[in-house]
């Protein structure tokens, strides 16, 4: 089985890849789109492994592991992500480093958002004149995330979530003794990826429960349970953007009016905490004061 078909949902970009595999003509540059939790960095892991070993195999496992010598990884650096120009220069020296048991190269680029000016056109240089034999494989949130210099070189295509059922489904077979799995399908409006991390986490299954503390706090206006739940993360900045964008899945949910969600919210509450909460997570990134940014955050979802 080709492991462009172990991705669930998104047919008419299985189909189209798979197509173009079989028959030589896929571009030597491929950009693949889709918001965080999607899978859309697991498209570009099978579409490699169908691009180096179309027979499957352990090649072909070790590529899905994100394991394989053939498949070079770039990615960025420091708190920021951001993918410096020197780590696209050793690129293709990497290339004609690695051994020959594949039917060809992939590099891998899973945030190409994050290319600096100096990278893009490091990267450039290679994808208009690519080695022979070499796929890149970009992976974005979206194509406007991406420099035009950039998305003008390659053949872009979009992920899509799959259906609730769908993720329900998947979620009950992974996880047989898990919580609702029906509930977390919804709340992440069939986001896999998300959804099995917060079930495979206890960290985060704990981080979600917060997510809908706040957001019963939000919906009750009760100011102090709110301040006293967001204390706990003034100091843990990744943690409170994590609880934050976790709210903010809930709020989608509500927004779609999903029964299965369970979501304390009621839709046009669920519209301002998303507010607050998006206005909240850039304070934070932005290195402002966590502690005042927190506490004007429950105030706002409570006001």
């Amino acid at each position: 089985m080709a492991a462009l078909e172990l991705l669930l949902g998104n047919e008419p970009l299985k189909k189209s890849l798979s197509a173009a595999l079989r028959a030589g003509r896929l571009s030597h540059s491929v950009l693949l789109c889709g918001e965080a939790g999607i899978g859309a960095g697991f498209a570009a892991r099978c579409l490699a492994a169908d691009y180096l070993y179309p027979q499957g195999g352990a090649g072909a496992a070790q590529v899905l592991e994100g394991k394989s010598p053939e498949c070079i990884c770039v990615e960025g650096e420091g708190a920021s992500g951001e993918i410096r120009v020197e780590r696209v220069r050793e690129v293709r020296r990497e290339i004609y480093n690695t051994s020959l048991s594949a039917a060809g190269r992939v590099v891998m680029i899973p945030r190409a958002e994050k290319l600096n000016r100096s990278s893009a056109n490091a990267l450039l240089k290679e994808l208009e004149e690519p080695p022979e034999g070499v796929l890149f494989v970009l992976v974005a949130f979206s194509e406007a995330g991406v420099l035009a210099t950039i998305r003008s070189r390659c053949c872009a295509y979009s992920l899509a979530p799959v259906s609730e059922a769908v993720c329900a489904a998947y979620l009950r077979k992974n996880f047989p003794n898990g919580p609702d799995t029906a509930r977390y399908a919804a709340l992440f409006g069939g986001k896999i990826g998300t959804a099995k991390k917060c079930l495979s986490q206890e960290e985060g299954r704990a981080r979600l429960a917060d997510a809908l503390s706040l957001a019963e706090f939000a919906q009750k206006k009760e100011l102090y349970g709110a301040l006293t739940l967001l204390t706990r993360y003034e100091k843990e900045r990744f943690a409170a953007l994590e609880v934050l964008q976790l709210l903010r899945c809930v709020c989608s949910a509500s927004v779609r009016g999903s029964a299965a969600a369970k979501s304390p919210l009621s839709p046009a509450r669920a519209v301002l905490c998303a507010e607050a909460a998006g206005k909240t997570m850039q304070a934070i990134t932005a290195n402002g004061n966590g502690k005042l940014a927190l506490t004007l955050l429950a105030a706002r979802l409570t006001a």
